[in-house]
């Protein structure tokens, strides 16, 4: 008679193979280190794509738009620190699915918006309203009752 052997029973629980999907947790100034590189990376790639336009000038497009830079990067490195900020900390409770892509690209597009269009005040905050919402939502959706779990579906 052969036997067979559930290695992965629940004694043994091994942590998945990739790394995409789990909880992260640590020291406090990893978290910190994490959050100031995921700011800095995403207004970094914002300000390179901000700095040309594809298509001649005669067409109506500058490389960009005229005035100082500095409180649109302040601005946005704000708004990319506290978005990393609540992904991570969303990512400490729960396992959370792409919680670096998600803070650079909101911070990127915002950055890139930003530094190619140069708005107003009242608009650069609804453009960073909007990336906190959507910072919000997504951490939401990771935070909900059973979002992680696959429920046991019966045999019909």
């Amino acid at each position: 008679m052969i036997q067979s052997h559930d290695l992965c029973g629940p004694d043994d629980i091994t942590p998945p193979e990739d790394d995409e999907e789990r909880v992260r947790p640590g020291p406090l100034w990893r978290h910190a280190v994490w959050m100031a590189g995921i700011a800095a990376l995403g207004v970094g790639l914002g300000w390179v794509g901000a700095l040309f336009r594809i298509g001649p000038e005669e067409y109506g497009l500058p490389p960009a738009a005229p005035g100082s830079v500095w409180p649109y990067v302040a601005a946005w490195t704000a708004t990319g620190l506290v978005a990393a900020g609540a992904i991570r900390a969303t990512a400490l409770r729960v396992p959370l699915y792409a919680p670096g892509q998600i803070a650079v690209v909101l911070t990127l597009l915002g950055t890139r918006i930003s530094l190619g269009w140069r708005p107003e005040a009242p608009a650069l905050g609804a453009l960073a309203a909007v990336a906190l919402t959507a910072t919000a939502v997504w951490c939401a959706l990771a935070l909900r009752p059973g979002a992680g779990r696959t429920g046991e579906r019966r045999a019909a």
